[in-house]
């Protein structure tokens, strides 16, 4: 996947600290639009877009995967496109 400059980004999340490239490869920053919905929860949006290998794959039926660092799975949420407007599309 390619990181993309989400419309709106509110800032750039830097790699960790303690992040060894040599280990694990680069880590660039990130642009997210940080974001209140109308329920009051805060969440970081960020945008990425598939590689035209990953889009073959995708209509050929290959699954997304999302993986969380850590022992503790936060809620996450995916979608395509224009997010929902309790997400931050308005």
């Amino acid at each position: 996947m390619i990181i993309r400059a989400i419309d709106g980004f509110t800032r750039c999340l830097a790699k960790p600290k303690d992040w060894d490239e040599k280990k694990f490869g680069p880590c660039t920053g990130l642009p997210i639009l940080d974001h209140v919905d109308q329920n009051d929860q805060q969440s970081m949006i960020s945008a990425w877009e598939p590689t035209p290998d990953e889009i073959t794959a995708l209509i050929a039926g290959a699954p997304i995967y999302l993986r969380v660092l850590g022992t503790i799975h936060p809620p996450v949420g995916l979608w395509v496109g224009t997010p929902p407007k309790d997400q931050g599309a308005d």
